[in-house]
């Protein structure tokens, strides 16, 4: 399958005050935010995307301007999915975390995130977190099929998102339980990277937030010269990478 490049959105405001934002409407990036997320196109600027799809938020469709502004040669296709959203917090959303943390709720989050509903908002829709892996999962297959029947087995794609969705796609891609997830970091505007291969996942990168080039050229040239199939076995030993 294609290449998908898992990007957290920079960092805003709401993120340093300790609120939970979720769907809250123009919640964008600070002025730390604007650099990382430049810092992240310039990173992944040897690598060509062929389409940059984003959580409609005004947070990820920042970050994924910048990324796509970066890119070298013709501009990434460029979509946004609902999907892709921030979790659906309900009541939740707009709250300090400091005052969630004495919810009873807060402990199932932390400990059986599995079992949780997000409680309900007359504003803000609620979820639990397993709805929010199960239509985040089905618009990165979505979206994997589409781009490898459209550009091939070796093309690159990113998809920007929030936090807590990518920690539950990285978690299920090493097929980790739900209740697991939050043993897994994502920090803002850091670079995860997953290859959905016939038989399972491989997992590449995980809250990447260095300063080095991302360049997986190398790679998209052997999954396009791969043989039918051939894609889908680990090498045992570790194999030698790509250039």
């Amino acid at each position: 399958m294609a290449i998908l490049v898992l990007v957290r959105h920079g960092r805003t405001a709401a993120n340093v005050d300790g609120v939970l934002a979720g769907w809250t409407p123009g919640v964008g990036l600070d002025e730390r935010g604007s650099e990382q997320v430049g810092r992240v196109g310039r990173r992944l600027a040897p690598t060509p995307l062929v389409a940059v799809v984003s959580s409609p938020l005004q947070r990820c469709v920042q970050t994924a301007d910048a990324i796509a502004g970066e890119q070298q040669g013709e501009p990434p296709a460029r979509h946004t999915d609902e999907q892709l959203g921030e979790c659906h917090y309900g009541a939740w959303t707009g709250r300090p975390l400091s005052e969630l943390a004495q919810e009873p709720l807060w402990r199932d989050v932390q400990e059986r995130p599995s079992s949780v509903r997000f409680p309900p908002h007359d504003d803000f829709r609620s979820e639990s977190i397993a709805e929010m892996l199960d239509r985040a999962t089905a618009a990165i297959s979505r979206w994997d099929a589409r781009i490898e029947e459209e550009h091939g087995p070796g093309a690159v794609w990113a998809a920007v998102s929030h936090g807590d969705v990518i920690k539950a796609l990285v978690g299920a891609a090493l097929g980790s339980p739900l209740d697991r997830f939050q043993r897994i970091v994502i920090d803002p505007a850091s670079v995860s990277i997953v290859r959905h291969a016939p038989t399972h996942p491989f997992v590449l990168r995980v809250n990447d937030t260095g300063s080095d080039d991302i360049d997986l050229t190398g790679l998209s040239r052997s999954l396009t010269k791969a043989a039918p199939g051939a894609d889908g076995d680990a090498a045992v030993g570790g194999g030698a990478g790509s250039d």
